[in-house]
């Protein structure tokens, strides 16, 4: 299976290790917003072509590899183009930090801490034209501890459960063919802008 690997920094790097590792999974390309990331200096390192996308915001059609099956996104914060996502043949498929449709946006970490939610979450999930929006492949949740703030959730708990929830579904994609997809309830839906 060919993968078109969009994403940055730790989270996007560690993603990159564990496809190279996997059997009957080939990382094709690696798009990034930057060319000193840390996940464009792994892909550079094992041979892989990198993609430097100029739109910070926007993920295009050209970034992704002809003959790419699946696209993953590892902490990445441009949206995938429509056209990009419809040229692989299972679509895309992306990581966030909540329990999806809950906090939608850049910053679902720090709202489920500012909410004082007791359990925090990671989605897999189909990418969409709207933001955070699409069926939801997997998902699986985590206990917050008192007092512990958005960096130490996420280090401690979300980013490796995100890690085995990729993982997860692109085995699953590989061995299948073909991706879980439940749609999200919209009446649960909420917001997680930016906070100041």
């Amino acid at each position: 299976m060919k993968i078109t690997l969009v994403g940055s920094r730790y989270f996007g790097r560690a993603v990159l290790d564990l496809l190279l590792k996997e059997s009957g999974i080939e990382v094709a390309r690696v798009a990034v917003p930057a060319a000193d990331d840390r996940l464009a200096d792994g892909a550079r390192v094992a041979g892989i072509e990198v993609f430097v996308h100029d739109d910070p915001h926007v993920v295009p059609r050209e970034a992704i590899a002809p003959g790419t099956d699946l696209i993953v996104t590892a902490h990445s914060h441009a949206r995938v183009a429509h056209d990009a996502v419809q040229s692989a043949r299972l679509g895309g498929i992306g990581y966030h930090p909540s329990l999806l449709p809950r906090h939608r946006g850049m910053a679902a970490i720090e709202w489920t801490v500012k909410e004082g939610d007791p359990i925090a979450g990671g989605t897999i999930y189909h990418l969409a034209d709207k933001l955070d929006s699409g069926p939801i492949a997997a998902q699986d949740w985590v206990f917050v501890k008192k007092g512990e703030g958005a960096r130490e959730l996420w280090e401690r708990a979300l980013a490796p459960l995100g890690l085995r929830l990729l993982m997860d579904v692109v085995r699953h994609a590989r061995d299948e063919g073909e991706l879980p997809a439940t749609p999200q309830d919209e009446q649960f839906a909420t917001r997680a802008p930016r906070l100041d």
